[in-house]
């Protein structure tokens, strides 16, 4: 009997560990040149909005391993090309509405601003 409760915990362990050890899709990574890409967006905006002590970019451009997520509208040969909200700290943990929005294109290596389309009042 002492056997059987044995191979039962046994059993019952190696089914927890393969079920552990199941391969999880990856995504592709992120390009560098994005996530230059991306920081180089968020911080210039943020710079131009009186900086981080006034202004808070929405969440989407925050995120590093996403690319920008949301945020990032366009990815082509002339470019990376974000678009977000903003406002003051705390507005989208507050549910405070956002009173600027952006929009801003990267050259295609992350390393330059091409232009800031918009930077205003939502549209």
């Amino acid at each position: 009997m002492g056997f059987r409760l044995l191979s039962a915990s046994l059993a019952f362990s190696g089914a927890s560990l393969l079920s552990l050890t199941a391969p999880v899709q990856a995504q592709a990574p992120v390009p560098a040149s994005q996530v230059r890409a991306l920081n180089l967006a968020r911080n210039t905006i943020v710079n131009q909005n009186g900086g981080l002590s006034a202004y808070r970019p929405q969440p989407c451009m925050f995120n590093t391993a996403g690319g920008g997520g949301q945020c990032l509208t366009s990815d082509n040969s002339q470019g990376y090309t974000f678009r977000f909200l903003g406002g003051k700290p705390g507005w989208p943990e507050n549910g405070s509405q956002p009173t600027t929005e952006s929009e801003i294109q990267i050259a295609p290596d992350g390393r330059s601003v091409v232009q800031v389309i918009y930077n205003g009042s939502p549209r």
